[in-house]
C-alpha cells in the first residue's frame, strides 16, 4: 500500500512543475471545512473536518490536497484519517473581480487508522469571495470505497478559503 500511495502523490505533484513554465503568476489558496454527512449503505450520520490547499496550474485547472478526519457522529473515536490528492476545474471568467467561482473536483483518498484503505472522491461546489483574501466555501463531496462492495461517505462541506 505504501508504494502505491507514494506513486499517487508524485503523479499529483507533476502538474505543479508546470507553474514555472507558465507566464502568469500561479494562484493558490488554503481552506478549512467541516461537513455533516452520512455513510451509505445505511444511514449512519457522520462528521468530516479538515484543511487543504489548491493551486491553479493552467487557466481553471487546479491541483490540490487535503488532510482530515472522518467519523460516525455517535462514535467519533472510531473515525479514520483521510488524505486526498485531487484535480479540479474552477469556472473562471476573465474578470479579476469575479466573486462567485463554481468548481468540480475529484481524485484519490487514502484512509488510515491501524491499516489503510483506498477511496475515490468527487464533488463540486462554489467559493464566494468576500474580498481578495477570504471566501465562503460550500461543497458536496462523496468518498467512494469500492473494495468489498460499494460504500459512500457523503458530506456537505461548509468552510472558508483564504489567500
Amino acid at each position: 500500500m505504501r508504494g502505491s500511495a507514494m506513486g499517487w502523490i508524485i503523479l499529483a505533484l507533476i502538474p505543479c512543475m508546470g507553474w514555472a513554465q507558465v507566464g502568469e503568476k500561479p494562484e493558490g489558496w488554503g481552506y478549512g471545512f467541516f461537513a455533516p454527512g452520512v455513510f451509505t449503505p445505511g444511514t449512519t450520520s457522520s462528521l468530516h473536518f479538515g484543511v487543504g490547499g489548491e493551486g491553479l496550474v493552467y487557466k481553471g485547472l487546479g491541483v490540490g490536497g487535503e488532510l482530515g478526519y472522518l467519523a460516525p457522529t455517535r462514535a467519533s473515536s472510531l473515525g479514520i484519517g483521510v488524505a486526498s490528492l485531487d484535480g479540479s476545474y474552477h469556472f473562471l471568467t476573465r474578470s479579476p473581480e469575479q466573486k462567485v467561482v463554481p468548481f468540480v473536483t475529484g481524485g484519490y483518498t487514502l484512509g488510515f487508522r491501524s491499516g489503510t484503505a483506498n477511496f475515490l472522491n468527487y464533488g463540486g461546489g462554489v467559493q464566494y469571495w468576500f474580498s481578495r483574501r477570504l471566501a465562503l466555501r460550500l461543497e458536496f463531496r462523496d468518498h467512494v470505497h469500492v473494495t468489498g462492495g460499494v460504500a459512500h461517505g457523503l458530506g456537505f462541506r461548509v468552510g472558508v478559503a483564504f489567500r
